[in-house]
């Protein structure tokens, strides 16, 4: 899946986060930074981040131009106790937009949605 972002390495260090999934900046990574002549992972001007369980990989590429308009996808995130993980999601940089019966709707730190839902 795609992320166009303003600021990759942010981004993806936010679902790298949300997700519990592999850092996205490990010694091999860092390593091909430097020999690229990037000395700081916020200048990384792509970042990959790939979950431990084998889900999605989650590309954040640099593009010059912001959101303008709803996600036409968005990823479903689940929860057994969605109140600690709103809290644990927030103090990441997610937002919450909305409310509903079955899901919340939240957005990452670029504005990009998606949502939580009850499970068990």
């Amino acid at each position: 899946m795609v992320f166009d972002c303003a600021h990759p390495a942010a981004t993806a260090r936010f679902w790298a986060a949300a997700l519990e999934a592999v850092a996205p900046y490990d010694d091999a990574e860092l390593a091909r930074l430097r020999s690229l002549g990037i000395t700081s992972t916020d200048d990384d001007p792509t970042v990959l981040v790939e979950t431990a369980r084998g889900g999605p990989r989650l590309w954040f590429p640099l593009v010059p131009e912001g959101k303008s308009v709803k996600n036409r996808v968005h990823l479903d995130l689940q929860a057994t106790d969605p109140e600690a993980e709103i809290q644990r999601l927030t103090a990441l940089g997610a937002t919450v937009q909305a409310r509903h019966a079955d899901n919340i709707v939240l957005t990452d730190p670029e504005g990009n949605e998606f949502c939580l839902s009850l499970t068990g």
